[in-house]
């Protein structure tokens, strides 16, 4: 009988294992631990949290992270962790949104979403690589978007310098 391959191992691993267990439970309780009566719907903790400002969004991003670091001590690849850790910044940065963001953390389930990738690494190997590409294309399109905002960030506060001089004579 030949060797069980890593794949086998991990997949085993996976579903046996208490702290990939506990992922499991946590991404539950975070995005689809309660259902509206007389519904499907399902929805979590973190729109709950959402709801309060900054420290929502930012406590329901600790656990996420937390999450993703025992996922990775457990054998996921860099690149999906680079992928799991998008997941969970797009659900904190559209989830501060007001009003939208809450809609937003009600249907996202980023928690789930990065469970069921890591569940399709273990199972399929799909996650292959480096994600070296994908941390090089990030940091491109961060640098663009902050270049943006600090270009904005100038002409308002131009706009605001010249219109104070015209407008506030002491």
């Amino acid at each position: 009988m030949a060797a069980p391959t890593r794949s086998q191992t991990v997949t085993a691993s996976a579903a046996t294992d208490p702290r990939l267990r506990w992922v499991t439970q946590v991404a539950q309780l975070m995005d689809s631990q309660f259902r509206l009566p007389g519904t499907n719907f399902r929805f979590g903790l973190d729109p709950i949290l959402g709801f309060i400002p900054v420290v929502g969004e930012l406590g329901t991003f600790a656990i996420s992270a937390a999450l993703i670091v025992t996922m990775a001590r457990y054998g996921a690849s860099r690149k999906l962790v680079i992928l799991m850790v998008l997941n969970a910044l797009l659900d904190t940065v559209v989830g501060s949104i007001p009003i939208i963001g809450n809609l937003f953390d009600f249907t996202y389930k980023s928690n789930e979403r990065n469970v069921r990738l890591l569940q399709r690494h273990y199972l399929e190997g799909k996650h292959q690589g480096s994600g070296t590409g994908l941390v090089v294309a990030l940091a491109v399109g961060l640098l663009l978007v902050l270049g943006l905002l600090g270009w904005g960030l100038w002409k308002v506060l131009l706009w605001l310098w010249e219109y104070g001089q015209q407008h506030w004579t002491y």
